[in-house]
């Protein structure tokens, strides 16, 4: 009896089948981008088609998000659906419970606003805004840990308010000038990273830290195994004395901070 090896991915009842659906999903696709993932490749397309037909079969409410979010958890997880899934109704359930009302008013972080902690200004040169934190003015919420919370949600969604049309990212400068055990706030700074790494994914651009003091260091090496590995190749030490210059590759002089040798006054990010 003669045995006929078909081509591969040829002149098989399952390997029609099997183009049969991969058409059928690119035409999927191709209707839900709508032109806002035209920067995506034919096979991040196929994953993010898989992964929002998955998350809207277990939570129809991800019908009202956009495909740029879907992506970027998609993204946080190297293409992988089910991870990205996973990580997305965790997303999904967290939102709904930690933030009911869809935003976190003022009133309900009043003591992390009075610290003045937190200014935006200007964009790098890639469009992203501008984020600068004092970690030296930052101390434990005297309301407990989901107070500080709330107001790491507060900021980078008035963050995020503030990217232009097409933006997903920010750009962050931490400085760590005037610090001391006072500041340290391990369990703030987790839950930050937290809310950060699991609930925006993909939003943090680059971070740049600056004037870190020595002993900042010891804490540093606690918190620094509990960053992705993503994160982790975005964040820069900078030197003191290279510190403008190196802000100046990533950030045009009119749009600095007056404070790092730049043109812009910042704003409380409660003002922005």
């Amino acid at each position: 009896m003669e045995t006929v090896n078909p081509e591969p991915g040829r002149n098989s009842a399952l390997d029609s089948k099997h183009e049969l659906a991969k058409e059928e999903t690119k035409g999927k696709i191709l209707v839900q981008d709508d032109g806002a993932l035209n920067d995506s490749t034919e096979a991040e397309l196929t994953k993010f088609h898989l992964m929002r037909t998955l998350v809207e079969s277990r939570d129809p409410s991800s019908k009202e998000v956009d495909d740029l979010m879907i992506r970027r958890f998609l993204r946080a997880r190297d293409l992988d659906v089910d991870k990205a899934s996973a990580m997305f109704l965790k997303y999904m359930k967290w939102r709904k419970s930690f933030v009911p009302s869809g935003s976190v008013s003022p009133s309900e972080i009043a003591d992390d606003l009075a610290q003045e902690k937190i200014y935006v200004q200007g964009l790098d040169k890639k469009g992203r805004p501008i984020i600068v934190a004092f970690a030296a003015k930052h101390f434990q919420n005297k309301n407990g840990l989901d107070a500080f919370k709330r107001y790491v949600v507060f900021a980078l969604e008035k963050l995020i308010s503030r990217m232009p049309p097409g933006e997903e990212k920010f750009v962050s400068i931490a400085d760590i000038k005037g610090w001391g055990y006072a500041n340290s706030d391990i369990r703030g700074y987790l839950g930050a990273l937290t809310i950060l790494q699991d609930y925006y994914p993909e939003r943090l651009g680059k971070l740049f830290i600056v004037h870190a003091p020595y002993m900042f260091m010891k804490v540093w090496k606690i918190i620094y195994p509990f960053i992705d590995d993503n994160t982790k190749k975005k964040i820069v030490f900078v030197e003191n004395k290279k510190l403008k210059a190196t802000l100046l590759e990533e950030i045009d002089e009119s749009q600095l901070p007056e404070i790092y040798g730049g043109k812009l006054p910042l704003v409380p990010i409660q003002d922005s």
